[in-house]
C-alpha cells in the first residue's frame, strides 16, 4: 500500500511540474514559426496564389518529378476521373501540346509494361505539385545538383 501511495504521489508531482514547466514555457517569447504564443490562436495567413506560368520550371536533383506549371484548381483525380489525362495521356499531347506522361508510369512494380496507366501511378499530386508566390518560412541555402557539380572544389 505505501509502494502504491508513492507511485500516485510522485505521478501528481510529475504532473504538476510539467504543467509548471509548459505554463512557464508558453508565457515567455519562443522562436516559432507560428509567431505567437502557443495558448493563442494567431490569424491565419493569407493564402498564397498558386503560379499559372505554363513554364515548366526547372529540376533541382536528378529523378525530380516535374512540377506543375499551372493550377489545377477542381480537377477530378479519384478513382473514377483523373482530369491530367485529358491532356497529358499519350491520345492527347498532339492536340493540347502538353507534356506526355512518363513511360514509367505505365509500368507496374516488376517493370512489366502495361496497355494502360498504372494504378501506382494514377493519382499525380502525391508526386506532382503546383508552385506558389508563398514565402520561405525559414531560410535555406539549398543549391541544386548543377550548380554543386559546377563550383570548384
Amino acid at each position: 500500500m505505501k509502494r502504491l501511495m508513492s507511485a500516485v504521489l510522485f505521478t501528481a508531482v510529475a504532473i504538476v511540474g510539467i504543467t509548471v514547466s509548459v505554463a512557464a514555457t508558453v508565457d515567455s517569447d519562443l522562436a516559432t514559426l507560428r509567431k505567437a504564443p502557443l495558448n493563442k490562436e494567431p490569424a491565419p495567413p493569407p493564402m498564397s496564389k498558386t503560379l499559372n506560368t505554363d513554364i515548366i520550371p526547372a529540376r533541382s536533383y536528378p529523378m525530380q518529378p516535374p512540377l506543375i506549371p499551372h493550377k489545377i484548381d477542381n480537377y477530378q483525380v479519384d478513382i473514377k476521373a483523373n482530369k491530367c489525362m485529358s491532356c497529358h495521356a499519350r491520345s492527347r499531347v498532339a492536340d493540347t501540346q502538353a507534356t506526355m506522361i512518363s513511360v514509367t508510369h505505365f509500368m507496374d512494380r516488376d517493370g512489366n509494361f502495361l496497355a494502360e496507366l498504372s494504378p501506382r501511378r494514377y493519382f499525380c499530386q502525391q508526386c506532382h505539385v503546383t508552385q506558389s508566390d508563398a514565402k520561405l518560412l525559414v531560410d535555406t541555402d539549398f543549391t541544386d545538383l548543377d550548380s554543386l557539380i559546377g563550383q570548384e572544389p
